[in-house]
C-alpha cells in the first residue's frame, strides 16, 4: 500500500473521529459528564489486538474506558466464531445487556469474527435490537464514521465487507498493558483447514511491510514495552504474499537489533510451513522467548487428510526433533481437536501417541465443533458423543499428567518472570510468566508490575508455578 493511500486513509478517519469528538464534548459541557465505554472480548489474540485499536478510537473520540459492572454509554463486543458454544455465550450476554439498554440508554455495538457470517447479522437484525452498530474484521477503520452515523441519525447502522482490503496502518490505539504488547505481523489466513471458519471470517493472507513492523516495535521499546507477542493466523508464512522467501526468520533477526525489547513471542505456527531458516532464528536470536505454539490438531494421517492439514505425523514428529536439537530448553504447546467427524479409536490412539512422543508441556484440547460454511460440517458424524467425551478425558488426563512432570522439574530452581501484577488466583500474590510462557505465581516485597524478577520455585502443578521472589 503506498504512503498517499495510508496518509488519505488515516485523515478520513481522523475526520471521522474528530466529529464524534465534538459531539462528546458539546455533551461534557452541558452534563459536567464524560461518555463511557467498555469492552467485552472474547476468543483469540487477534480479537485481543483488535479491541485495543478499538479502544484507541474511542478514547480518541472522547470516551473514557470503564470496566466490570461500571455504566457504559457504548458497549463493545469483539466476538468470535471458532466454536459454537462461544456464539452461544456471547448471544448471552447480549440478550442479558436488553434491560440495561432500555432503562439506561447505553448502546451495543458488535464486532469481530461473528459479523462475518451473514446468518449471525441476520438474528442479530431481528432478535437483537439493542446492538445498534454492526462491523466485521475488514473494516474497523470505519467505525468512528458508524458511530457518527448512528449518533446523528438514530438509526441502525450495519456494515459488513465481504472482502478484505488493504492493510491500513496507524490507526490508534489504547494497549491494555504498557510493559508488552500485540504486534500484528499478517492478517487472513490460506489454509483453509476443513474444520475451520478463519480464512471465511478474516479474510486471505495480507502481510504488513517489515518496515511498519519494526517502525512499530521500536515505538514500543521507547514506550518502555519490554516484551512483544508477533501475531498471525499463521507467522511462518508471513512474506509469502510480498513475494519474500524466508522473512519471517528475517524479522526475528531485524527485532533483535531493537534496544529495548527483552522477549519476543510469537503465534500461531502452522507445521506445513515451519522452515529451518526459522528454527535457526529461534537458536540464534536470544530474544527469542524459548516457547513454540506448534498445533498439531490430529495424530492420524488419515484424520489430518480430512482436515486438510497438508503434513504428515511424521513430518510432525521429525520438526520436534529439529526444534529440541536447536533449543534443549524450548517449552512446547499445541492445539488438538477430539472428535473430529469419522474418527475412530485407532485414529485417536495415534493421536494419544503423539502426545506422549512430544512432551507438551501444555495443549488446548478442544472437542469438534461444526462450523457453519465449512466443508467439515458437511461430514457426517458416525462417533457417539459420549465416546468423544471419554476420549476428550482421557487425552485430557494423559496430558495434565505430562505437564506435571515437566513442571515437577521446575521445583527448586529459580525463574526470570516478568511481572503481569496481582494473581487472578490470589490478589495477594503477585503473577507473570517466564520465558518458556509458565504461569508463576509468587510472594514479594517491593515488586512493580512490568518488572523482571528472579523467583525460587517451590511448588509445581500442571498449569503454574508457585514460588517466593525478589529483585
Amino acid at each position: 500500500m503506498s504512503t498517499k493511500s495510508n496518509l488519505n486513509d488515516n485523515l478520513i478517519i481522523s475526520e471521522w473521529t474528530e466529529h464524534v469528538r465534538n459531539l462528546n464534548t458539546e455533551y461534557t459541557l452541558e452534563t459536567g459528564k464524560i461518555k463511557k465505554f467498555k469492552l467485552d472480548v472474547f476468543g483469540c489474540q487477534m480479537n485481543e489486538r483488535d479491541a485495543e485499536t478499538i479502544a484507541g478510537m474511542l478514547t480518541d473520540m472522547g470516551y473514557e474506558e470503564v470496566y466490570g459492572d461500571d455504566f457504559a454509554d457504548i458497549i463493545v463486543f469483539v466476538t468470535c466464531c471458532v466454536r459454537e458454544n462461544a456464539e452461544e455465550k456471547i448471544y448471552g450476554h447480549i440478550g442479558a445487556l436488553s434491560k440495561v439498554c432500555e432503562e439506561k440508554g447505553s448502546i451495543i455495538v458488535a464486532s469481530g469474527c461473528m459479523m462475518q457470517q451473514p446468518h449471525v447479522v441476520e438474528k442479530i437484525k431481528q432478535s437483537y435490537k439493542n446492538v445498534k452498530i454492526v462491523f466485521g474484521t475488514h473494516n474497523v477503520h470505519m467505525f468512528p464514521e458508524l458511530l457518527y452515523r448512528y449518533l446523528t441519525k438514530g438509526k441502525r447502522v450495519f456494515e459488513v465487507w465481504e472482502k478484505e482490503q488493504r492493510i491500513i496502518e496507524e490507526l490508534p490505539i489504547k494497549r491494555a498493558e504498557k510493559h508488552k504488547a500485540w504486534v500484528n505481523i499478517i492478517l487472513g489466513c490460506n489454509n483453509f483447514c476443513t474444520y475451520c471458519i478463519v480464512p471465511h471470517v478474516r479474510g486471505r493472507e495480507r502481510s504488513r511491510k517489515m518496515e511498519d513492523i519494526l517502525s512499530e516495535v521500536r515505538a514500543l521499546a521507547e514506550d518502555g514495552c519490554k516484551e512483544i507477542t508477533l501475531l498471525g493466523q499463521n507467522v511462518n508464512s508471513y512474506g509469502n504474499d510480498l513475494g519474500e522467501k524466508d522473512l519471517f526468520a528475517k524479522l526475528l533477526y531485524a527485532i533483535e537489533e531493537i534496544d529495548g525489547i527483552h522477549r519476543v513471542r510469537f503465534m500461531t505456527s502452522h507445521p506445513k510451513d515451519l522452515s529451518d531458516s526459522l528454527i535457526d532464528a529461534m537458536k540464534n536470536c536470544s530474544k527469542v522467548c524459548n516457547h513454540l505454539h506448534l498445533p498439531f490438531q490430529a495424530g492420524s494421517n488419515r484424520i489430518l487428510k480430512l482436515m486438510n492439514r497438508k503434513y504428515t505425523r511424521e513430518h510432525y514428529l521429525e520438526l520436534i526433533g529439529k526444534i529440541k536439537a536447536a533449543v534443549p530448553d524450548i517449552a512446547l504447546s499445541t492445539d488438538i481437536i477430539v472428535g473430529f467427524p469419522g474418527e475412530t479409536e485407532e485414529d485417536f490412539e495415534q493421536t494419544l501417541d503423539i502426545v506422549e512422543k512430544v512432551g507438551f508441556d501444555s495443549a488446548f484440547m478442544f472437542i469438534y465443533s461444526p462450523r457453519k460454511g465449512t466443508p467439515a460440517a458437511k461430514l457426517e458424524q458416525t462417533t457417539p458423543s459420549e465416546v468423544i467425551s471419554q476420549r476428550f478425558k482421557r487425552l485430557a488426563d494423559l496430558q495434565t499428567e505430562i505437564a506435571t512432570k515437566l513442571a515437577k522439574r521446575f521445583e527448586g530452581k529459580t525463574v526470570e518472570v516478568l511481572v503481569d501484577g496481582p494473581s487472578k488466583q490470589n490478589p495477594e500474590m503477585l503473577s507473570g510468566r517466564t520465558r518458556d510462557n509458565r504461569l508463576v505465581n509468587f510472594k514479594a516485597e517491593g515488586v512493580e508490575k512490568g518488572e523482571f524478577v528472579i523467583v525460587e520455585i517451590v511448588r509445581a502443578g500442571a498449569f503454574w508455578l508457585e514460588g517466593r521472589g525478589g529483585k
